[in-house]
């Protein structure tokens, strides 16, 4: 048995249609509630640390600053630093997001290693499972796949602007849409690959495709509808990957309207009983200790009887578009 979660950045709860996107409510599904960061708004860079632990920001260690700009990168810490001494707080947004923008930093590349450093236990520990571009908590931090290299190309199709919005704009909505789509797509596949592979009893992916189009698209709804279309479709055809006794679990970290994150993130999943676990993105790490503890989670590898296949399909298919 294999216990996928899809971490969807931004789904939003009342913008998940039960009658449009079967895929995104599955059998079971609803709104949780999440935690707001000081910045006054729910932030990924702290949200996805609790949900892989079970802990509040303050326990886990990995918070923004007020201002926002202090994501374990040096030279945002240190520039952040002397901001809050020097800098009045419009000015600090606005070069916080010249930072962000133009220096190549990562919010979300704290390596897994933090958390054995510091006593933290994870949904990982003890188990044959992977971790699929979860936010900080990068296994290997010198390596990258698309959505890395996709998310740090973007340049003008994305840049920080406190003034607008949705605290971001574009310069060409329709090609950034096509983008973050492509972003989604592979980090679902790799999702794919991992279930179809059979030697994980978690596979737990990650993707902001949703979270990005968000951002920019508050006067285009047509679009972020759009979006919530594709990924229906996309999560189809994981749903379509999973094994007699399989589950698939849906995470998100908030929900995401006119442009800015909302207070309520969702869950949906095959199993009603994980889904009335969560009532909180506090509660998602619990869920899945749950489950996976009161289930037989024999690899294929190890099981024949459960064997199907060397899962090359979704590979191929990933090396071909020059992803792998």
């Amino acid at each position: 048995m294999t216990l996928v979660v899809l971490g969807l950045d931004a789904l939003d709860p009342d913008l998940v249609d039960p009658d449009e996107h079967p895929n995104l409510v599955l059998d079971h599904h609803r709104a949780i509630e999440t935690l707001v960061s000081h910045t006054g708004e729910p932030s990924t860079h702290e949200l996805w640390p609790t949900i892989i632990t079970g802990l509040t920001p303050a326990d886990h260690g990995l918070e923004l600053d007020d201002d926002g700009v202090a994501w374990g990168n040096p030279l945002l810490e240190a520039g952040s630093s002397v901001a809050d001494y020097l800098l009045p707080d419009a000015l600090q947004s606005r070069i916080g997001a010249w930072l962000l923008t133009n220096t190549g930093a990562d919010a979300f590349r704290t390596p897994a290693t933090y958390y054995a450093d510091n006593d933290i236990a994870t949904v990982f520990d003890g188990r044959e499972a992977t971790a699929i571009g979860v936010p900080n908590y990068v296994v290997d931090p010198d390596s990258e796949d698309r959505e890395h290299n996709l998310r740090r190309s973007l340049g003008d199709l994305f840049e920080r602007d406190p003034e607008s919005t949705g605290g971001h704009t574009s310069s060409d909505p329709a090609t950034f849409y096509e983008q973050c789509m492509e972003m989604a797509m592979v980090r679902i596949a790799r999702a794919r690959r991992g279930v179809r592979g059979g030697r994980h009893e978690l596979v737990f992916a990650y993707t902001s495709g949703l979270d990005l189009i968000g951002h920019v698209t508050y006067d285009m709804p047509a679009l972020q509808m759009a979006a919530y279309d594709e990924l229906d479709e996309f999560v189809g055809e994981l749903r379509a990957d999973l094994d007699e006794g399989d589950e698939l679990l849906l995470v998100s970290d908030h929900g995401l309207q006119d442009g800015v994150h909302t207070h309520e993130a969702m869950v949906a999943g095959t199993d009603r009983a994980m889904v009335e676990d969560i009532g909180s993105v506090l509660d998602v790490a619990d869920a899945i200790d749950a489950e996976l503890d009161a289930t037989d989670h024999a690899s294929r590898e190890e099981d024949p009887e459960r064997q199907r296949g060397d899962g090359t399909e979704v590979r191929d298919q990933l090396e071909d578009l020059g992803y792998l």
